[in-house]
C-alpha cells in the first residue's frame, strides 16, 4: 500500500546507533523476525508505521507494516539471521530504499 500524501508507507528515520533491519507486514513474519533475533540474542526494537498501532489492536494487522531496527554494529548479524528463514518473504533495506530480497 502506498500513502504519498502523509508518507505513512515510509520508515521513521532510524536514532542514533540503530538501523533498520526489515520491514514485515504481518504477525507471523514479525513472530519469525522476533524469535530469530532473540535466538541470536540481538536486541530489537518494532515500530508500527503511520497509526498501525491503533489499527493493530483493532483488527490485528496494519496494512503499513512493522519496521524492525537494530543496533547499527549488529546489522550484518542480524541480517544473516533472518535472511535464511525469511529471505524471499521481508523487504531488506539497502541505502534508505526498499528491495525485495
Amino acid at each position: 500500500m502506498f500513502d504519498k500524501l502523509f508518507g505513512l508507507d515510509q520508515p521513521k528515520k532510524a536514532e542514533q546507533g540503530e538501523a533498520l533491519l526489515v520491514t514485515v507486514y504481518d504477525n507471523v513474519q514479525l513472530s519469525m523476525v522476533r524469535s530469530l533475533l532473540e535466538a541470536e540474542q540481538i536486541p530489537y526494537l518494532v515500530r508500527e508505521r503511520g497509526s498501525g498501532s491503533a489499527v493493530k489492536i483493532v483488527t490485528g494487522i496494519s496494512s503499513f507494516g512493522s519496521d524492525v531496527y537494530v543496533p547499527e554494529k549488529l546489522l550484518e548479524q542480524a541480517t544473516d539471521a533472518i535472511a535464511t528463514v525469511l529471505g524471499e518473504e521481508v523487504e531488506f533495506v539497502e541505502d534508505g530504499e526498499g528491495e525485495t530480497v
